[in-house]
């Protein structure tokens, strides 16, 4: 009899030792599964950011161009003016 108490005994804890397995497992999963979502959700969130930063990166790059261009196409008229006077003033 005493064995039969034991084995049914036995029997109830390793299922409930089985059921709090099944139970820690699941709440794992989930967790795991709730955090790569937010991840995801989170880095959709940071590639957005940086593609408005890279898009406006260029943009002020390109100004920056066309700004040097400017300041270099200047910086040529006024070489070629003062050229032009300095021949202007040796031949007199």
């Amino acid at each position: 009899m005493a064995n039969k108490k034991a084995s049914k005994k036995n029997a109830y804890t390793l299922k409930a030792f089985r059921d709090t397995i099944k139970s820690i497992n699941k709440f794992v999963l989930d967790t795991t599964e709730e955090v790569m979502d937010e991840t995801l959700e989170r880095a959709e969130d940071w590639q957005t950011v940086g593609e408005k930063a890279i898009k406006g990166g260029i943009k002020i790059a390109a100004k920056q161009q066309d700004l040097v261009f400017d300041a270099l196409e200047a910086a040529k008229k006024q070489i070629t003016k003062g050229k032009k006077r300095a021949i202007a003033i040796t031949n007199n």
